[in-house]
């Protein structure tokens, strides 16, 4: 791949790291389409535990990459749409990965590049990164990322960010959910080894299905079909093969096969 590294360890860690440090990761339709071919790849392999996004360089990705703008500025509205529709595709793929995910953060995160932070079940930020919705001061709505940015920070937030374009710090952005967690730089990677390392420790079928089932309950009303649903779900994976062996193992006091992988 061109603009990515792409990488999966016998642990079932998947590592897709930004690679353009002189660009400052700028993403560009040639990068957009490598990542929905690697988050594509990863729904495909039951092997893989866990999704760390990363970035070379300075910084994590400062948004779009003015080349790919200035031929963007010369397509038709239908070539506009097609285009936009690409990243839309892979901010998509990213969210509904049927794996947890994680997104390593330094330095800065601009327009589109905070799509991704916010696609990530986990952020994990160095305390001097600085985030920003840029788009405005182009002229332009940060449209294709809003949805998944709303669903980060709420709709009050999103609203001020996207209208004002202000540069904010690690520290709000930890506060408003956009991060999970701020440490110092040289923390960054220790930080999340602890987090994957809580991940590994569980029912690989059970965490996908408990962040199935945050996407399909939020915002749902709590009513009778909701509860019912609900019960179905936890009756199924009680007595699915994991949630037997798991069960098993805690009553036995042994180990489940996923911790004796480790």
């Amino acid at each position: 791949m061109q603009n990515i590294e792409f990488s999966i360890d016998k642990k079932g860690i998947a590592k897709v790291i930004l690679n353009r440090p002189e660009m400052h990761n700028a993403f560009d339709d040639v990068t957009i389409n490598e990542l929905i071919e690697a988050f594509s790849s990863l729904d495909q392999n039951p092997d893989v535990r866990v999704l760390i996004l990363s970035a070379k360089g300075k910084s994590f990705s400062a948004g779009a990459d003015i080349n790919w703008m200035k031929r963007m500025a010369s397509y038709s509205v239908e070539e506009n749409q097609s285009d936009a529709m690409q990243l839309s595709v892979m901010l998509n793929k990213l969210y509904n990965l049927n794996i947890p995910t994680i997104a390593r953060v330094q330095g800065a995160a601009f327009g589109g590049a905070v799509g991704l932070v916010a696609c990530c079940d986990i952020a994990v930020g160095s305390k001097l990164s600085k985030f920003c919705f840029s788009e405005v001061k182009l002229g332009l709505i940060p449209a294709t990322i809003s949805p998944y940015v709303i669903d980060a920070i709420g709709a009050r937030e999103a609203k001020r960010l996207f209208m004002t374009a202000e540069v904010i710090s690690s520290r709000r952005a930890r506060r408003l959910g956009l991060l999970s967690e701020t440490v110092s730089e040289d923390e960054l990677d220790s930080t999340i080894d602890s987090i994957i390392t809580h991940i590994l420790k569980n029912g690989p079928k059970a965490v996908a299905a408990a962040k199935k089932l945050v996407l399909d309950l939020a915002n749902s009303p709590i009513n009778e079909e909701l509860m019912s649903a609900t019960s179905q779900k936890i009756a199924d994976i009680r007595v699915s093969e994991e949630g037997q062996q798991g069960l098993s193992a805690f009553l036995n006091k042994s180990k489940p096969s996923w911790i004796g992988a480790l």
